[in-house]
């Protein structure tokens, strides 16, 4: 391909490397449509007729359309595969499908991947055109329709989603939370409920997503029971912060499932309670205990805690004495899972970065469209959460095994 170079290294199309990529794009793709194709007819070389002839030969190419990639708009023609054979049980012709370039393909998944993020910022579905057109060219396809369509495919997903079966799905930890998010909800004070869990060989999931009115019970009990109607077994340790509507629908749905308060939401609660020079020293204290050792010595550092200030601030010790079950509950797991069990941090770091792309817009059109665009958000950071430590040891604990001070101390004979 040859291209006019201006004076400050522009072309017709943009800059002389954007041209180069593009290139190196476009032939690279052809070359693996090539191989593709190529491997196809070869594997099946030995395929027929009854005058000897092949049943799968090269038929030329497709006609050329662009696919918009991280790398631009590049223009693709997909070679075509004649496939004369038959399928027995259907009486229909075979078909080549590309795995690389399905037939409807005409952006990479990635390019779809951006969309929420920057509608998410406030991008309006008229500005993706003017907006991308300088990355992906003038033909990107991110035509307001094209967002609309993606939207209402995000809609779907996120139905198919709230109604698929969890039966097969054993989720042995559960954390809960409600987060507020400066999108459009049912209701003026509406939150995202959330709950994620960590199935029984370890890895992090999403278990369910939707909205509820300030993370009330009745909110948080119809999201509960209705994970249960589609099969969820009680998971062993629920963590969440101190909104008393979960716990309260927790004890009603699982009433078998145990509770861990958070120590992130907790120390923020304690802090509310002292003066800004008792804070630094107060959080101290309180890392002291649910950074212990085992469980005794964190009661030592609850009752030095109290000690220490209990006489000048008690309402900030009762913070502490009140649920001091519910805060040392993480102690009689394994050692491994206590990192991940004091905190709702798996939720909150997830939203993080959902927070800064809702931050600044005034809208995500309706409640059903503001939901669907944050569970895309949260599918694609799912595909990069990590697996909790010692992942082994969490089908031990849904079995019913003791630990303490951390350490396996009995194992059922099932489990063994």
């Amino acid at each position: 391909m040859l291209s006019v170079v201006n004076a400050d290294g522009t072309t017709g199309t943009g800059s002389l490397i954007d041209d180069i990529v593009r290139e190196g794009a476009r032939r690279m793709l052809a070359a693996a449509l090539e191989a593709e194709v190529n491997a196809y007819i070869a594997e099946l070389a030995d395929q027929r007729d009854e005058y000897g002839h092949r049943l799968v030969v090269r038929n030329g190419y497709h006609q050329a359309r662009k696919v918009t990639t991280a790398a631009g708009a590049v223009e693709v023609k997909a070679p075509r595969v004649n496939d004369k054979r038959v399928d027995e049980s259907t009486g229909e012709r075979k078909r080549f499908s590309s795995a690389i370039l399905p037939p409807w393909c005409r952006k990479s998944p990635k390019i779809s991947e951006v969309l929420p993020l920057l509608y998410l910022h406030g991008l309006s579905s008229g500005d993706f055109v003017p907006a991308l057109e300088q990355f992906l060219g003038p033909t990107a396809g991110l035509s307001p329709a094209t967002v609309t369509r993606l939207t209402q495919q995000w809609q779907a997903d996120h139905a198919a989603f709230s109604e698929r079966d969890l039966s097969t799905s054993d989720y042995v930890y559960v954390w809960a939370d409600g987060i507020h998010l400066r999108i459009r909800l049912r209701e003026a004070k509406s939150c995202v409920l959330v709950l994620m869990g960590v199935r029984a060989d370890g890895t992090k999931e999403l278990i369910a997503m939707s909205d509820g009115y300030r993370e009330s019970a009745d909110s948080w009990a119809d999201l509960l029971r209705d994970c249960a109607r589609r099969g969820m077994r009680a998971p062993v340790l629920a963590i969440g912060d101190g909104a008393l509507g979960f716990w309260k629908a927790l004890a009603e749905v699982f009433p078998e499932t145990r509770h861990q308060r958070c120590w992130v939401h907790k120390i923020a609660n304690v802090a509310n309670a002292l003066p800004k020079a008792a804070q630094p020293g107060a959080k101290k204290a309180l890392q002291e205990i649910y950074n212990a050792e085992d469980r005794d010595h964190a009661l030592t550092a609850v009752a030095g805690f109290a000690k220490t200030y209990g006489a000048k601030f008690p309402k900030a010790v009762k913070k502490i004495t009140d649920d001091v079950d519910d805060l040392l509950a993480f102690y009689d797991f394994p050692a491994e899972h206590w990192i991940h069990l004091r905190t709702t941090n798996p939720i909150e770091s997830t939203f993080a970065t959902v927070r800064l792309r809702t931050k600044v817009t005034r809208g995500a059109g309706s409640p059903a469209a503001a939901l669907a665009m944050v569970f895309k958000l949260i599918e694609s950071a799912q595909q990069r959460w990590r697996a909790v430590n010692a992942p082994h040891l969490v089908a031990l604990v849904r079995a019913g095994a003791r630990f303490e001070r951390g350490l396996l101390i009995e194992r059922p004979k099932a489990a063994a």
